[in-house]
Parts: C-alpha cells; sequence; structure tokens
C-alpha cells in the first residue's frame, strides 16, 4: 500500500510578489485553474486505484491548515491527514511526522510516496511509471529518491550521482552533489552519471524511523516526542511546540540520505529512479516561464496580457491589462498591491526584495490584499483616516467568530445572498440590497444560512482598524480569543 505524503511547508520568496508568507506558492494557482497542493494531491489519480492507498499526508504550517484543507476538499480529497507544524524545522523533521502518523494510525507498515507541494510535473504519466519503477526497491527495505533526468546544464539544482543498475532496476545512490557551477554541470550533464535532485523520496515508513534514529537520533527523539504529545483538534494533528521548536532543522539530504552511502551496517540501501516528466521545482520566475506555454515568440502569458514586439518574456496579470513593449527577457507580475519587473536572469534576487520589505516591518512580504479565512476571504478595497472599505465572502454554512471591537464601528450592506446577523441581542436576516449598522462595542456575528456565497461590503470607521481589534467570545475553528 503507497500513502502519499506531501510536504507543503515552503514559503516561495522567489515567486514575490504572488506568493507570500501567508498564502505561500503550493497554495496558489500559478498557471492554471488548480493549486500547486492540488495538483500534488492529484498526481497518482488512477495509479492508486491500482496499487492501493492510505490516506494523503499533508504536513503544513498552522496557519496554512483551513486554505489546504479547503483546497483538497474541493477537488474530492475529503479523507486527509493533515498534521501541523508549529514551526518549520526543514523537509526531514516533516517527513518524520508524518511517518509517525502513518504508522500510528495502524496502518501495516505502507510505503510513503514523499512529494514537495510546490513542484510541477507535466507529464503525469512519465511520473506515475517512474513510481511503479521504483515500488520493488523501497518494498524491499531501500530509499528511493528520484532523479530527473537533466536536459541542460543547470546551476540552480543540486545533482546526484549514480552507480550501476541493481536487480531490482533502480541504480545505486553514490553520492549528493552540491548546486555546480555551469562548467561543472556541463561536466555531469555530458558524463550520463548525474541527475537533478528533485527532493521526492518514497521508502517504508518503519524504514524512514529506522534510518533517522540511526543516523540523526537527536531528531528523531525530538520529532517523536513531539508526536507523542500532539493533539486532535478537529480535522487537524496539532503537533506539540515546545517539544519540535527543540528539534534540529535539516533536510532529507543531508539529515539521512547523505549518509547511508558510508553506513553499510545499517543495512538500508539508497538508491535512484531516473525520471523524465517534465519537472520544475518552479523555484523563481524564470523557472515558471520554463514550464508555461509560450507564442511564437516565446512569451509566456497569464491573464490580461498584450505584447508588441516582446521575446522570450512572462507577462502575468493579476487583475489588470497588463502590455508590454519591446522587452527581451523581461518578467512582469502585477498584483493588486505591488508589481514586479525584472530581468528574467535575476529572479533568483527577488527573495532579497522580500528580505528588505520584511526588514521595514511592510506587511506586503507576508500577505496579499485578498485575506482567506476559513469561513471565506476578504479583500481591504479602500482606506484612508478613519476609515477601511472591505468586500467579504462568507462560505456557505460558515460564519465568523462572534466578536466585538473597542475602536471602530460597522456597516454592513449585503450584495449576494442572505446574511443572518447578530447585533447586540438581535438575531436577524438582510437579503440582498439590505444593510445593518453595527455599533463601537456591540457584541455581533455575520453568518451564511444559505446555500450560495454571502458577499457584503463592510464599512469600518473609528480611531483604529487594525485586525488584532478583535475581542472573540465564541469561534467555530479554535482560534485565540483575542
Amino acid at each position: 500500500m503507497i500513502t502519499p505524503v506531501i510536504l507543503s511547508g515552503g514559503s516561495g520568496t522567489r515567486l514575490w510578489p504572488l506568493s507570500r508568507e501567508m498564502q505561500p506558492k503550493q497554495l496558489l494557482a500559478l498557471a492554471g485553474d488548480r493549486t500547486m497542493l492540488q495538483e500534488t494531491a492529484l498526481r497518482l489519480e488512477g495509479f492508486m486505484q491500482v496499487q492501493g492507498s492510505g490516506s494523503t499526508i499533508v504536513v503544513c504550517n498552522n496557519e496554512h491548515r483551513f486554505m489546504a484543507a479547503e483546497q483538497l476538499r474541493s477537488v474530492g480529497i475529503a479523507d486527509s491527514r493533515i498534521v501541523l507544524e508549529p514551526v518549520g524545522r526543514n523537509t526531514a523533521p516533516a517527513l518524520t511526522l508524518a511517518a509517525l502518523a502513518a504508522s500510528r494510525a495502524g496502518d501495516e507498515d505502507p510505503i510513503l510516496l514523499v512529494m514537495p507541494a510546490d513542484h510541477v510535473v507535466i507529464d503525469r504519466d512519465a511520473f506515475q511509471s517512474a513510481v511503479a519503477s521504483g515500488l520493488p526497491a523501497a518494498g524491499n527495505g531501500a530509499i528511493v529518491t528520484f532523479g530527473i533526468v537533466p536536459v541542460r546544464p543547470e546551476t540552480g539544482y543540486g545533482y546526484i550521482r549514480t552507480g550501476v543498475r541493481r536487480d531490482d532496476g533502480a541504480l545505486k545512490l553514490v553520492a549528493f552533489v552540491e548546486k555546480p557551477n555551469l562548467d561543472r554541470a556541463a561536466e555531469y550533464v555530458a558524463s550520463g552519471e548525474y541527475l537533478w535532485n528533485s527532493g521526492l523520496f518514497m521508502m517504508r515508513a518503519s524504514v524512514w524511523l529506522r534510518a533517522l534514529e540511526a543516523l540523526n537520533p537527536s531528531m528523531s527523539a525530538a520529532c517523536t516526542q513531539a508526536f507523542d504529545a500532539a493533539a486532535q483538534d478537529a480535522d487537524f494533528l496539532r503537533i506539540d511546540p515546545q517539544s519540535f521548536a527543540a528539534c534540529p532543522s535539516d533536510s532529507i539530504d543531508y539529515a539521512v540520505m547523505e549518509k547511508l552511502a558510508s553506513q553499510k551496517s545499517l543495512g538500508i540501501d539508497g538508491v535512484v529512479v531516473p525520471m523524465s516528466a517534465g519537472w520544475s521545482d518552479v523555484g523563481a520566475w524564470d523557472a515558471l516561464w520554463d514550464v508555461m506555454e509560450k507564442d511564437a515568440a516565446g512569451n509566456a502569458h497569464f491573464g490580461e496580457t498584450i505584447a508588441e514586439g516582446c521575446e522570450g518574456s512572462l507577462l502575468y496579470g493579476g487583475g489588470r491589462l497588463v502590455a508590454g513593449v519591446g522587452l527581451k527577457d523581461v518578467i512582469v507580475v502585477e498584483t493588486p498591491d505591488a508589481v514586479l519587473v525584472a530581468d528574467k536572469s535575476c529572479t533568483q534576487d527577488v527573495k532579497k526584495i522580500v528580505t528588505r520589505l520584511k526588514a521595514e516591518g511592510r506587511t506586503l512580504a507576508d500577505s496579499h490584499r485578498k485575506i482567506y479565512r476559513p469561513w471565506g476571504w476578504y479583500d481591504s478595497i479602500d482606506f484612508g483616516d478613519r476609515f477601511q472599505v472591505k468586500r467579504i465572502v462568507v462560505n456557505p454554512g460558515a460564519k465568523l467568530s462572534l466578536q466585538m471591537h473597542h475602536h471602530r464601528a460597522e456597516h454592513w450592506i449585503v450584495v449576494k445572498g442572505t446574511a443572518e446577523v447578530t447585533n447586540g441581542e438581535k438575531v436577524f436576516l438582510l437579503s440582498e440590497n439590505e444593510s445593518t449598522y453595527i455599533p463601537l462595542g456591540h457584541v455581533h456575528r455575520l453568518a451564511n444560512p444559505g446555500k450560495v456565497p454571502l458577499e457584503i461590503i463592510e464599512v469600518q470607521s473609528g480611531s483604529y482598524l487594525g485586525e488584532d481589534d478583535i475581542v472573540r467570545f465564541e469561534d467555530t475553528y479554535g482560534r485565540a480569543p483575542n
């Protein structure tokens, strides 16, 4: 039995301004209708019905839990197990939490297929074929990594050096190699011995736990302690914050894979399965351009765009028309609150912009103007001195917390659907084109009792309009009182 494990803890800073800390790239639909998390979860569709599978395990940041759960539910994955990391500790601890979740759930030592949520795979059939090729080795106790057959010398990826082919069809893992310079990368590709490091792995849950205990005992102990102290919260498993904070931070490569070759007494082999499936880690805007469809001049387009005399460029429109004239190898990305213009050869440096924004204390590094909540979302469409205007959408059957504000009053106007309003001691319904006023200090709640999304316009006025001016008295989603 295969259990898909999706690691969804990345931040994607090099894809700013689209990717933000509160909504990183794996939760975005970068070049299609589905988000990267959704595409990852569906990557084994069809294959799993033949092989048999356990429930998908997703390891993600606590702040992303509702978005991740809703995205999975909306593509028909309703039985996923979501493990919440209180802090980021890289991929090795995340995989360990998933392995513990699989082994403690009563599954009969499943084979874990470990997939980062922020990668693109264009050829699903080729991906599934590579997974099938690695199953014999994983089933027999090896740790399998998938190496991408290189299509060019690439300095942005690490490499895996491979050895002789084994009886089960996999290649012997010789070494992991850091990102090379261009000349060394060309030598690697020409030799035929090296593959790109994909970050994809497969192994039995018990094999990973045994390898980590032997090769990184402090990490193994910290993860086990944190998991043992975890608490179930509705559909989520909350890992104990204090225990997990003490866990060393390291990748799967460094924590285990690089050590396997020299640890013969452990009895666990590291093996490699080559893969040619149109893979990309979409680490920066030039990588996204690389996997997108292009026009005759090599330009990639998303949203409403016009290119006149442009070559090899990416025009990405988030809501407004983006027009490019005479651009060559340029990235243009528009969002409602920020615009990026970059030379395609310098996209790795976008993370420096994010670093500067954080150093200046600006929220543009953390969140979009449109903010997702477990009940729906809101968009701050206008603001000024002592006022703010929001567009709020509440999902069918959902409701906000019962709350109160010390420093602001609110006007609500329903523009679509039906609202159930709690305003002080009164509870009543509002239909389209009806409104109500929430005085400062009144306990209130907004709910959607209908079967279609509820949309309202909220006008806030007062001396302080920050999101932290909320006192919660009751909350369906287990959020803090204030």
